[in-house]
């Protein structure tokens, strides 16, 4: 892949400049930049995280979910990677495997109930 000025700079500017595309709605942009900063740092959980969101926004469903399961390796208590790994999954069609995951992150959440997962107020 040739590299654009979007590779460039310290990881905390290109951390902003992908924040930057996500917001703008650029996902595949964005995912092109977070996936340098992965790669580089793989043990932070912020820039894998909105990694796997900009892949999910993009409709690269597998790429989110191999994003979404190392998060839940790192952070196991991460309810909003737990809602969005439901959310993919149900996205796949594979609802029973979403299940789990989708009830876990509204119990994590503080939402026992039967209505919107409380996790959902957080981010899209």
């Amino acid at each position: 892949m040739e590299e654009t000025y979007y590779e460039f700079g310290t990881p905390a500017d290109r951390w902003d400049r992908a924040q930057m595309f996500f917001e703008a709605k650029e996902y595949v942009t964005a995912a092109r930049i977070l996936g340098g900063l992965v790669e580089e740092m793989p043990e932070q959980v912020a820039p894998r995280l909105l990694l796997a969101r900009a892949y999910y926004h993009s409709a690269r469903l597998i790429k989110a979910e191999a994003e979404l399961l190392e998060v839940l390796e790192r952070d196991p208590v991460e309810d909003y990677a737990r809602l969005m790994l439901g959310r993919t999954l149900e996205r796949q069609g594979r609802n029973a495997e979403a299940a789990p995951h989708l009830r876990l992150a509204h119990a994590m959440a503080g939402d026992l109930g039967d209505g919107p997962a409380g996790g959902e107020r957080r981010r899209a």
